[in-house]
């Protein structure tokens, strides 16, 4: 039988990656005030960054980019997989879903490199104190994040490409939102070309971010000799804070392939729950970061508080 005739008229998935979950609700609930909290810090170092003018400066510009990028990664998915928990909601039409496939791909791109920039504009910060804000201009800052947004949107283009015109045997996801793995499975071909492929290309990705952000510590401490004591402290601050941020972007990528190198099969639900971690916990863990540890972010939260405290 051809591809052809095997293939269905799809206008809609079924998402079935919480079949086998035993308390939907409570799992939904608890996903729903983690991306709650996600979408209000970053909207909250968005809105401070973007009114206050003393704060037009490259680092702040990269750190209300990365608020941006963890907006649209945690909402590409996160909504969908609510609606499935507590709503009921496991259907999604194909364009929606194809869509959601897509701008999933772009967020989980453009994380790596949003923190990839951002070890890039520490360390001319501390390398070339004095020379750092000619070198590192308003202007030249969003030139780069922009030409990273265009080179995030146009490798995820692949997927497009790739899982458009493939005709479609079932309409039955088995993960819980729309990405690339699922979408291809439910196609008539054999997927592990296509998935081999996009390993290339996230292999590509993750080694040369992660690989020049470590380089980039390294110059660091290199030249952490030559730094006052007062600018160790404050470097210190800002190191630590993007540190957590790498480490809660990457450990989980890592762990879960040196698992799967050493043997170690995981379920399809345990694959499934690193996977949410994945797009949660960054989002998460981000911006509440740089709230707490930026002192000139901070600070416009307390004051606020004290406002709210002393009118009430």
């Amino acid at each position: 039988m051809s591809l052809q005739n095997a293939s269905i008229k799809l206008t809609h998935f079924i998402i079935g990656g919480f079949d086998t979950v035993k308390r939907p609700v409570a799992v939904g609930v608890v996903m729903l005030i983690t991306y709650l909290l996600a979408v209000l810090a970053s909207s909250v170092n968005i809105i401070f960054i973007v009114s206050d003018k003393q704060l037009h400066k490259p680092m702040y510009l990269l750190i209300c980019n990365l608020a941006v990028v963890d907006l649209l990664y945690t909402s590409s998915a996160t909504p969908t997989m609510i609606g499935v928990l507590l709503a009921g909601v496991n259907t999604i039409s194909y364009v929606e879903c194809i869509i959601q496939m897509y701008v999933y791909q772009v967020g989980a791109t453009m994380e790596m490199l949003s923190l990839t920039i951002m070890a890039f504009d520490r360390l001319i910060a501390i390398i070339y104190p004095l020379q750092y804000h000619s070198y590192l201009t308003i202007t030249r800052t969003l030139v780069f994040t922009n030409i990273l947004w265009i080179v995030a949107c146009s490798l995820v283009l692949f997927t497009l490409v790739t899982a458009t015109p493939l005709p479609h045997c079932n309409s039955r996801l088995r993960y819980t939102f729309c990405d690339y793995a699922a979408v291809m499975r439910t196609t008539c071909v054999n997927p592990e070309k296509y998935f081999n492929q996009t390993a290339i290309i996230s292999f590509f990705v993750s080694f040369f971010t992660f690989t020049f952000i470590c380089l980039s510590y390294c110059g660091i401490l290199f030249f952490v000799k030559k730094i006052s004591n007062n600018d160790k402290k404050k470097m210190g601050s800002t190191l630590v804070s993007h540190l957590i941020c790498v480490i809660c972007l990457y450990c989980p990528q890592f762990i879960l392939v040196i698992l799967t190198r050493f043997g170690v099969v995981l379920t399809l639900e345990e694959r499934q729950g690193s996977l949410i971690g994945t797009i949660l916990g960054p989002s998460l863990v981000n911006p509440f970061v740089y709230c707490l540890r930026t002192k000139e972010i901070k600070s416009k939260i307390i004051k606020i508080f004290r406002k709210v405290i002393t009118a009430g």
